[in-house]
């Protein structure tokens, strides 16, 4: 029995018709003679929706009961049972009811499927996993039903229902999507054209990258190297000189004419020892890459075009960006160049675009990390200048010039052997020598024709020539040799020079670091090993690349570092002469490394820092400020036991009524110390549910004098998501701190309001104010601005309160009152279960002044 074939119809937001257009695929394929049944389907209230269940065969729903309440999901046994060759099941990120067979719909599908029944299922964009911090951002709004991206992606098929925002909103407001009640609010939050704009680019981006995946795999199936232009790729071709930037930013200029256009920049570099380009500049054109909206690929190739070329087939590419040659007139004698090879053999198929920039013909630099080798190429050119090229001038010689002169012969000869030694090294230049000195005494030296000299001058002649034919062969090699050995020293001491800059710099982040020894080598994977001990296993303290080993003898290079650490390399094995600047970089890593750890052990200490000024702050507050309280409350209770007075009852009273307010005080002021010490150690746990500002708001107001508050909380508000313990004690804190600096005979406003997703409570009073530079400080544990008027305090009101806040996500700052005062602001998350009131709703509030 095969597993059976799942199609989703994916839309960009509820109402654009995925459940409609799920059952009127469920209505064709019962006319073409299909099992079809509706395992489950929502229909909201909708009436064209409902219309459309009409005919189709509905599977028994599963009753289950949580909470006192009857709640109904799909019967995954039911349908197993029913089994039908086409199961209809909506809303696939749906959360089934705790007590269900699976703790998903999607988990329900995947038993389905399992069993070989074929099922149709709906789903939004909002609800793939990873667009929720997308969503959140652009909506405001998080998605807390969510289905793993493999799930859709493992589709057999997948459709896009798309409307535009205008014919949605249209929608909505006739009543087809939410019932009127709803209409308003969800047109003023969640349905805004710039939402429903943005969710429909996300859902078509999406499925075009999925159509791109099943277009590389039928390519890939099929064997089809040319390009299919369905979507424009451009491949920008780097060197690591200083012109790559100029051509990234020319071809993110190509691709912003074309909407969904891609930019994928490739470094081709050879195999052979470490890469020829700056890594710094490679680094710097990888960042730009990267902001501009495209990817950087780092690939090996010993033909430079081919690989190319193979690259930006293989991505299904449009367009190569190219830079204009930087190479002299005179060095296009060994060959044509990268871009004029690439425009050759890139076929009808393939645009290649030759960019200008600044750095054309001033010469290709010295080659870097090469040592001693010219490459392939240059040695069989070097062959065949001085094995042919000895042998055409001899035929030149014998057949067209007139006779020159053994001498002017010579020279000629010696210049062939000059020029094999340039292009090719020693060994070919020694075969031209050879070869050139043989032919030399056959044609032009007498007897001609034969291989014996019958002047010994000749032979002098002929002696000397080899003799200098050797000696300018083996000068003109060792200047070959030298000008690489310079390169590579250049290349190493700018990679060395780079590292200590980064050691100046204090740059700390080690996979960066590591990742630059794989792409500055060319290699796989790189890992940071250490030990213990010697007897202890290998950890790795970093990797990057795919696959990296777990020891250093399984690496294809290992770079000891101390006796307890090493750098493994894989990938291919490095030649002896890059061990050096090899052993740089291990040895940076591990400056990094311990780095790292001094930085994570200084915040630790700063952490005990703070805790100790915490504590030192707590035993002032201790020794000043609730010593005064039980002095209060101390000569209260020893005045009532006096036996020496007569106290009467006026006198009794006010001073129990001092000791409790003495009390009370003590009590706060323990509580704020408490409270504080709670954030400091991390153990506030909110516990988040949702609730009116109503219930809360009213109940964090006792402690404050009757008369001193009035209270604006409109009755249409949409709930919050809270702690309601810590949101009553921070609203509390912060109306406490207003009453306190509000003049006498000045109330203080706590007004309640909606913004987009969010519910704002803004505490304004008329006091002195607070000037902006201390408004952040005046949130900082035991600091208070200027004078408190009323009673005594440690100073943690506000910073308790902003602890509070930020636990259960919300904000809380300081802004100036219009016309004088400071007005605190604590923004809250709204909860989805009320949508916000519309223009209309929202004037009718509670206001009242509280007593």
């Amino acid at each position: 029995m095969g597993r059976g074939k799942l199609r989703i119809y994916l839309g960009a937001a509820p109402g654009v018709g995925k459940t409609y257009a799920m059952l009127s695929e469920g209505h064709r394929r019962i006319e073409r003679g299909t099992d079809c049944a509706v395992g489950f389907v929502e229909h909201h209230g909708r009436p064209r929706t409902e219309v459309m269940l009409h005919g189709l065969e509905q599977i028994a729903r599963k009753e289950l009961t949580y909470r006192g309440a009857v709640f109904t999901e799909m019967d995954v046994d039911a349908v197993l049972a029913r089994r039908p060759e086409v199961a209809l099941v909506d809303e696939l990120a749906h959360t089934n009811v705790p007590g269900s067979r699976n703790a998903k719909r999607w988990q329900d599908v995947e038993e389905i499927l399992a069993a070989g029944i074929d099922v149709v299922s709906t789903v939004n964009i909002q609800h793939l996993e990873s667009l929720g911090d997308v969503v959140e951002s652009i909506t405001g709004v998080r998605q807390r039903e969510t289905v793993p991206d493999e799930v859709v992606r493992r589709a057999d098929q997948i459709e896009l229902v798309d409307m535009s925002p205008e014919a949605l909103r249209r929608r909505m407001a006739h009543g087809n999507i939410y019932k009127p009640d709803r209409i308003d609010a969800s047109l003023s939050n969640y349905f805004r054209p710039g939402n429903l704009t943005a969710l429909r680019e996300l859902a078509l981006l999406w499925v075009a990258d999925r159509v791109d995946e099943y277009l590389q795999q039928y390519r890939g199936e099929h064997n089809i190297r040319s390009t299919w232009q369905a979507r424009e790729r451009i491949v920008v071709g780097l060197t690591g000189g200083p012109e790559g930037r100029t051509l990234v930013r020319r071809a993110a200029r190509m691709a912003a004419k074309g909407s969904g256009s891609e930019i994928l920049a490739v470094y081709i570099a050879r195999s052979d020892g470490l890469t020829a380009a700056s890594p710094k500049e490679l680094a710097l054109q990888r960042t730009l890459v990267e902001d501009l909206g495209g990817t950087f690929h780092h690939v090996i190739g010993d033909d430079i075009p081919a690989a190319l070329l193979e690259f930006a087939r293989g991505v299904n590419a449009t367009q190569i960006v190219l830079g204009s040659s930087r190479r002299k007139t005179w060095q296009y004698i060994f060959g044509p160049g990268v871009g004029m090879t690439v425009a050759r053999e890139s076929g009808p198929d393939l645009d290649v675009h030759i960019v200008t920039h600044e750095e054309v013909a001033k010469g290709r630099g010295l080659p870097v990390a090469r040592g001693a080798r010219l490459g392939r190429s240059r040695i069989i050119w070097g062959w065949l200048i001085g094995v042919g090229g000895p042998a055409v001038l001899s035929l030149a010689l014998t057949h067209v010039a007139t006779d020159l002169g053994l001498a002017n012969d010579m020279l000629l000869f010696l210049s062939v052997t000059v020029a094999a030694a340039l292009v090719g090294g020693l060994l070919p230049a020694l075969a031209s020598a050879a070869v050139g000195s043989l032919l030399l005494n056959y044609y032009f030296t007498p007897p001609l024709h034969l291989f014996t000299v019958a002047d010994p001058k000749n032979i002098v002649a002929i002696v000397i020539f080899v003799g200098v034919a050797v000696s300018v062969a083996s000068v003109v090699d060792l200047a070959a040799r030298r000008t690489h050995q310079a390169a590579r020293l250049r290349a190493e001491s700018e990679i060395l020079s780079f590292l200590a800059g980064s050691v100046l710099r204090g740059e700390s982040s080690l996979d960066a670091l590591l990742d630059r020894v794989r792409e500055t080598f060319a290699m796989d994977s790189v890992a940071l090993l250490e030990r213990a001990s010697d007897v202890e296993p290998w950890t790795r303290a970093a990797s990057v690349g795919p696959h990296p080993v777990e020891r250093p003898e399984d690496a294809d290079v290992d770079m000891p570092v101390g006796d307890h650490m090493a750098l493994a390399l894989s990938g291919r094995v490095l030649p002896a002469e890059d061990r050096r600047v090899l052993a740089a970089f291990a040895a940076q890593a591990a400056v990094v490394l311990d780095r790292q750890r001094l930085q994570s052990e200084a915040d630790q200490a700063r952490t005990l820092a703070e805790g100790n000024r915490i504590r030192t702050a707590l035993l002032a507050a201790v020794s000043h400020d609730l010593r005064t309280p039980l002095a209060g409350i101390k000569a209260s209770v020893s005045s009532l036991r006096s036996d020496d007075i007569a106290w009467s009852e006026e006198d009794q009273a006010e001073l129990l009524a001092g000791i409790e307010e003495g009390a009370d005080r003590l009590d706060h002021l323990v509580g704020n110390l408490l409270d504080m010490s709670r954030l400091q150690t991390g153990t506030v746990t909110p516990l988040m549910r949702e609730i009116d500002l109503d219930e809360v708001v009213p109940m964090a107001l006792v402690g404050v004098p009757d008369g001193s508050v009035d209270l604006d909380i409109p009755e249409s508000l949409p709930m919050v998501t809270v702690d309601k313990g810590l949101l009553e004690r921070a609203v509390a804190n912060i109306v406490e701190n207003a009453v306190k600096y509000s003049p006498e005979d000045e109330t203080v406003l706590v007004a309640a309001s909606t913004l987009g997703d969010r519910v704002e409570v803004r505490v304004v009073d008329r006091g002195p104010g607070v000037p902006d530079t201390a408004k952040d400080r005046i949130f900082a544990p035991f600091q208070r601005y200027g004078d408190a008027p009323r009673g005594a305090g440690v100073g943690l009101g506000l910073a308790v309160a902003r602890g509070f806040v930020e636990a259960m996500s919300g904000t809380l700052t300081a802004e100036d009152t219009p016309g004088g005062g400071l007005t605190m602001v604590l923004t809250l998350t709204a909860a989805t279960g009320r949508p916000p009131a519309g223009p209309i709703s929202s004037a009718i509030a509670q206001r009242g002044r509280y007593a």
